[in-house]
């Protein structure tokens, strides 16, 4: 079953919302570098999530800018 991060990527691809995903790009990454600032607390494993939802929102603007958006949820073609 696909992460939420992975739904919502999947929707804004097949909904064409570059804006979208370059929204959530922003927001992972403002997170990603507020934690990285962060002492007194080991923030090891909430930075590897954004990072990996950092790496997924990539990947879905590759998918839309290569024009791949007819994919089922489970990645097989239409």
């Amino acid at each position: 079953m696909p992460s939420a991060i992975e739904q919502i990527v999947d929707v804004y691809v097949r909904l064409k919302n570059r804006r979208g995903l370059d929204e959530l790009m922003m927001h992972r990454q403002r997170l990603a570098v507020d934690l990285k600032s962060r002492s007194g607390y080991d923030f090891s494993l909430p930075i590897g999530q954004i990072d990996e939802e950092i790496a997924i929102i990539e990947a879905g603007l590759s998918r839309l800018k290569s024009g791949d958006i007819a994919a089922t949820d489970d990645g097989r073609p239409v």
